[in-house]
């Protein structure tokens, strides 16, 4: 779509200036465009008490591709090297911290969300940098983005609650500076593991800055989310996932979102082990086959509409919490540990509910594409720029060709793939007994679930009760695996789990 030159005093400066009514002289920093096309787009010739600076700095090479912000892996450990990103050259900002407006002309390498460009990004971090220094550290004074472009500014950045107008190819943004900072202060990418805010600000030394934003969240409300929906299949998880996190001491709420499809017997169950119920609709995946087990998983998007919480740490049913992860509410959305390539891995994820984001995630659905028909290819087309937390906080069970199945000692979570502990015997992970699900077994990692069974109250266990079907199912893989005669042998373990005679 091509840029349509104005010649009449346009809303969103008149918006400004009823905004800015204070200031003599409107000072507006030019990102990415000269005085010439700014004044010649937005009509502005001739116009009394504004003064324009065209902010100065060097293009982000051509050479750092997207893969090189958000690398597979890094050495979270530190063990070679600690982990570095690519320079994103930024303005010398000293130069340019008066400015009441900065107005950035976007980059767009194809219109909508999830565009991988390293100059986008560079845009939109320069635009939230000049914002922060300019109206947050040690003024505390509003200051305002207007944004110009068929692609508009990043969202993952640039919060829609803080939208004032949006008229065709033109944004208006008065951002709430407490939360551009959080994101200003994280890497520029996946490239080095983000850290809480306190250690970024001590570094940046400006820990106490803003120090009256800063009541404004002493105490801010925080909670687990989980899901269920389309099937009781996970019941005995859920009530398993909000006794791990009970047991770990954790002083956030627990929010459980169910759909029709979960009992009232159920539901007691789960209100029993500590969530908080809230009912919703469940929302098909449209890039997802009919019957396909991620049919109905879009349903995960209904916890962007938790409003009544600052931030959600959301973790699926079948993990189990081994520490206190309370910590890591300090981080922004969205902060996630990597899968593969550049993708996040949607498992646990902490995100910043918000009605009019649900409503752009809703719109979007259809539009935006997923590479597995679930929601995780989806958010990550949609946050393309996110913020990596460490393996340990979402292990995967998952071994590949390796002979050693053991969970690392300092894993926060574990994500149970594979056949689930509870359709499993407690005295061995029936993952051993199918060739296909061995790259799932690990007598560490079910032993640890089986941990946190045996503290749950009596009443509780009754949920996660062996059924005939389950316990039909492994007599027959047991037999397959004894006369395959597997090396592993767990099909010679004698089975003394006490749920066998529940039924």
């Amino acid at each position: 779509m091509p840029m349509k030159y104005v010649t009449t005093r346009p809303q969103w400066f008149q918006l400004l200036q009823d905004e800015i009514k204070d200031k003599s002289t409107l000072k507006i920093g030019l990102v990415n465009l000269d005085d010439v096309w700014f004044f010649d787009y937005v009509g502005l010739h001739g116009a009394e008490n504004v003064e324009t600076l065209d902010v100065k700095f060097p293009k982000v090479s051509d050479k750092i591709k997207w893969k090189d912000l958000f690398p597979e892996w890094i050495d979270e450990n530190e063990v070679s090297a600690k982990p570095t990103c690519p320079e994103i050259p930024m303005p010398v900002f000293q130069e340019y911290e008066e400015l009441n407006v900065v107005v950035a002309k976007v980059p767009c390498t194809h219109v909508g969300v999830g565009s991988r460009d390293g100059f986008r990004l560079q845009v939109n971090l320069v635009v939230a940098n000049l914002l922060v220094r300019s109206g947050g550290w040690n003024k505390n004074r509003p200051v305002y983005a207007v944004f110009i472009g068929d692609c508009g500014p990043m969202q993952e950045i640039f919060r829609c609650e803080d939208m004032l107008l949006h008229e065709e190819n033109l944004w208006v943004y008065k951002p709430e500076l407490e939360k551009l900072k959080q994101k200003i202060l994280m890497p520029v990418g996946s490239c080095q593991l983000a850290r809480p805010l306190a250690e970024q600000e001590q570094e940046s030394g400006k820990s106490n800055s803003i120090s009256a934003l800063d009541k404004t969240f002493d105490k801010p409300r925080e909670a687990y989310v989980t899901v269920l929906h389309s099937s009781e299949a996970y019941v005995c998880g859920a009530i398993a996932l909000a006794q791990s996190i009970i047991q770990t001491n954790s002083t956030r709420d627990l929010v459980l979102l169910a759909d029709d499809s979960i009992s009232p017997k159920s539901l007691h169950g789960l209100i029993a082990a500590g969530w908080k119920i809230k009912k919703i609709k469940r929302i098909r995946s449209p890039h997802a086959p009919k019957n396909a087990y991620n049919e109905w998983n879009y349903s995960k998007l209904r916890i962007w509409q938790l409003v009544e919480y600052n931030k959600v740490i959301f973790i699926d049913s079948d993990f189990i919490v081994f520490k206190n992860i309370d910590q890591f509410f300090s981080y922004p959305e969205l902060s996630a540990a990597g899968n593969d390539g550049y993708i996040f891995n949607s498992g646990v994820m902490i995100i910043e509910p918000s009605k009019c984001k649900f409503q752009t995630l809703m719109n979007k659905r259809f539009e935006v594409g997923s590479y597995n028909g679930g929601d995780q290819g989806f958010l990550n087309e949609v946050f393309v720029w996110w913020h990596r937390w460490p393996t340990k906080l979402n292990t995967l069970k998952i071994f590949g060709n390796s002979s050693y199945h053991d969970l690392p000692d300092d894993s926060y979570t574990v994500h149970y793939l594979g056949l689930k502990p509870w359709t499993c015997y407690e005295d061995y992970d029936c993952n051993w007994d199918k060739v296909e699900s061995q790259i799932f077994a690990s007598d560490s990692a079910h032993a640890r679930w089986w941990k946190v069974y045996k503290k749950m109250p009596m009443e509780l266990r009754e949920y996660c009760a062996l059924t005939p079907e389950m316990d039909a199912r492994i007599i027959k893989w047991r037999r397959k695996a004894k006369k395959a005669n597997f090396s592993d042998g767990h099909w010679r373990i004698q089975v003394n789990d006490s749920r066998r005679l529940s039924y």
